[in-house]
């Protein structure tokens, strides 16, 4: 106060400042909280009213004179009111008044882009969003902080991505990266790139894709060409979608290759589901070259990537951790794993869980049976439809090996009826046992008949022969030694 006991101008202004805070806070709550109307509206006229003589009395000393926009701020928080209540067009209006009383590029005014381009989005109406967007981007410069542009045009990128109109998400990243190459923000500029990649590779263009990632492996490198191990995290989400594209293209060769090579980057610390999407690709590289053993590790670890990131992509991992324990004719449950166990009650999971059960106990009729039932649930997955024949072949082939275990001879139709499958089915089936060295026989197409060696009719002996030649080896160097 001053010598007379009334307060400084300054102080009066620093109480409408305070009041009109109070406004802002409550206008932000109240829309969601309280449902009194009459209430809100009494709040508001009091609030406003007592804004109202502060602002009077402060003009009538007249040696302060108040700053606008700070008052006429107060538009920005009670847009999103109108938002709520239906009046997207008055909203508009409000924002579009706090953009024209800034007498220069300023915060309220990227405030108020950022809101009108979230409001012509949600309202489908992409033309006049370019135009509000490209206004925002002006900002980025020289208007607000760094840190504040870039947390905003993230969220407006992420926003922005679910559309699924890709001539506009093209048209909006090919604009966004030309903007932040001039404003020099290589962090934003990156992730701007990889989601328009990200956007050419679900559409399948494979050219545009290598042209961008040319660029962006271009920027994780020195002068001389050399990876720059600092960049270890954005040389994984570079290398996440390159494999992704070669598993597309099942380029086998350069998927292994840059597999590899994003195993042995130990700089980084991704987010799990880049290391989600990384694993998964082995995995069906691994299925590829029927390597089964290796293709559950990189599963397992896929599903636990995804499991942390919280990603849906885990449940269909888990099948495929399943898919390969079955072909690698592993008698480990998948589901015994701390981490698989709380999703074996899930309904996806719950017919693989059942084919597990009756392919561990050799039951070809329940295994067809529930293929059989849930055939559009199985067959839905490319990759898991790829393996059925090979599971199928695994289980026959199981079978077939019972069934013949006691005999010396046996008919092939009467195999063929056990197996339910048609007879030059089984005679492949027994041609893969003799070429294996699972069984030793020989095939009578003539009689349809099957005849085992008397000293291996059955077939568990054949896992001695090895032992014998061994022995027998061993006798003759023992020999030549003496």
């Amino acid at each position: 106060a001053n010598a007379s006991g009334k307060r400084k101008p300054q102080k009066w202004a620093r109480l409408r400042v305070n009041l009109l805070k109070r406004l802002a806070t409550w206008t932000m709550t109240w829309r969601t909280t309280d449902s009194n109307i009459r209430m809100k509206n009494q709040i508001k006229r009091t609030l406003t009213s007592k804004i109202s003589t502060i602002t009077r009395r402060v003009r009538r000393r007249g040696r302060f004179r108040l700053r606008p926009l700070p008052f006429d701020g107060y538009r920005i928080f009670l847009s999103p009111g109108l938002i709520e209540n239906g009046t997207i067009d008055c909203a508009l209006k409000g924002f579009a008044s706090v953009i024209s009383m800034e007498p220069e590029k300023g915060e309220w005014g990227f405030r108020a882009l950022k809101q009108c381009v979230m409001l012509y989005f949600k309202a489908g109406d992409f033309e006049q969003m370019m135009k509000s967007y490209q206004e925002l981007l002006t900002y980025v410069k020289t208007a607000v902080t760094r840190n504040y542009s870039e947390k905003v045009i993230n969220h407006i990128l992420d926003s922005v991505s679910i559309s699924s109109n890709s001539a506009f998400l093209q048209d909006f990243y090919e604009r966004t990266i030309c903007s932040l190459e001039e404003a020099k923000n290589e962090r934003l500029w990156f992730k701007t790139n990889l989601k328009l990649c990200k956007l050419w590779f679900e559409l399948r263009e494979f050219t545009r894709v290598k042209k961008i990632l040319k660029k962006l492996h271009t920027s994780c490198q020195h002068n001389d060409g050399s990876a720059d191990q600092r960049k270890g995290t954005q040389l994984l989400e570079i290398f996440a979608i390159e494999i992704q594209m070669y598993t597309e293209q099942k380029n086998n060769k350069k998927l292994k290759e840059l597999y590899q090579r994003a195993l042995t980057i130990k700089s980084a610390i991704p987010h799990p589901r880049i290391l989600g999407i990384i694993r998964e690709c082995g995995g069906k590289m691994h299925m590829a070259e029927r390597q089964w053993t290796e293709a559950a590790m990189d599963f397992f670890e896929a599903f636990k990537s995804y499991d942390e990131a919280g990603q849906a992509r885990r449940v269909q991992c888990l099948k495929y951790l399943v898919l390969a324990n079955m072909l690698m004719r592993s008698e480990v449950n998948p589901f015994d794993a701390q981490e698989a166990r709380p999703f074996k009650t899930d309904p996806e999971i719950m017919i693989i869980t059942s084919l597990v059960t009756a392919y561990q106990q050799n039951s070809i009729s329940d295994f067809e049976s529930i293929l059989k039932a849930h055939r559009d649930q199985i067959s839905e997955d490319s990759f898991i439809r790829e393996y059925m024949e090979d599971l199928l072949k695994n289980i026959r082939t199981d079978v077939l090996l019972n069934i013949i275990k006691p005999y010396t001879t046996i008919h092939i139709p009467f195999i063929s009826g056990k197996l339910r499958v048609r007879e030059i089915e089984v005679e492949s089936l027994m041609v893969s046992l003799i070429l294996d060295s699972r069984i030793q026989a020989q095939i009578d197409q003539t009689r349809q008949l099957v005849e085992l060696t008397a000293e291996l009719g059955c077939y568990a002996k054949s896992e001695f022969q090895g032992a014998r030649s061994w022995t027998t080896s061993t006798k003759e160097r023992l020999k030549a030694f003496v």
